[in-house]
């Protein structure tokens, strides 16, 4: 299985390695397994926290530099190994959510090679089945100079209740083939 490139996926280092793009209501926090109103994580027993959004937009990102991870320059540029990002939501089962993902994929200047934005994903808890999901993409001939990655990811509720009855995420990736 190859090496996850993102660091600290689901929260066992408070936010370390994470940039709070947007950290609004009561802000993000994290959580255990599987919290107030929530689903186990049944995918993987040793996942065990969670990030948790609030009522006002909580956005959080990372940039992946390829380089410093090892990969080789011209592996990229002709190869083009396949990338692939992996993530998890969930809602409460007394509160809707809204969730967000955005992956692109960079040059050494950080600017868009390609990109995977999927349409926001509302949570219902009277209408849907709030338990984890997964979201994945893999990029692939995607042209040559790729050196980031960034991955970015959040929410909200959709009372706007005080507290973190937003959109839960976890066990997110980035994966390159080797």
């Amino acid at each position: 299985m190859p090496e996850n490139l993102l660091k600290n996926p689901n929260g066992d280092e408070d936010f370390e390695h994470w940039e709070l793009i947007e950290n609004g209501g009561d802000e993000w926090r994290i959580e255990e397994m599987p919290g107030d109103c929530g689903y186990d994580f049944s995918v993987d027993y040793s996942v065990t926290k969670y990030f948790c959004t609030s009522f006002e937009p909580c956005l959080k990102k990372q940039v992946i530099n390829l380089l410093e991870n090892g990969c080789d320059p011209e592996t990229l540029d002709i190869a083009q190994p396949a990338v692939t990002v992996e993530d998890w939501y969930s809602g409460r089962t007394d509160c809707g959510c809204i969730y967000k993902l955005s992956v692109a994929l960079l040059d050494e200047n950080q600017e868009v090679i390609a990109e995977f934005n999927p349409d926001d994903v509302t949570l219902d808890p009277d209408t849907d089945d709030c338990s984890w999901k997964k979201v994945t993409h893999t990029f692939k001939d995607y042209g040559p100079g790729l050196r980031f990655i960034s991955f970015e990811h959040g929410g909200e509720d959709t009372k706007f209740w005080k507290g973190w009855f937003g959109v839960r995420v976890t066990g997110s990736s980035v994966t390159i083939e080797s």
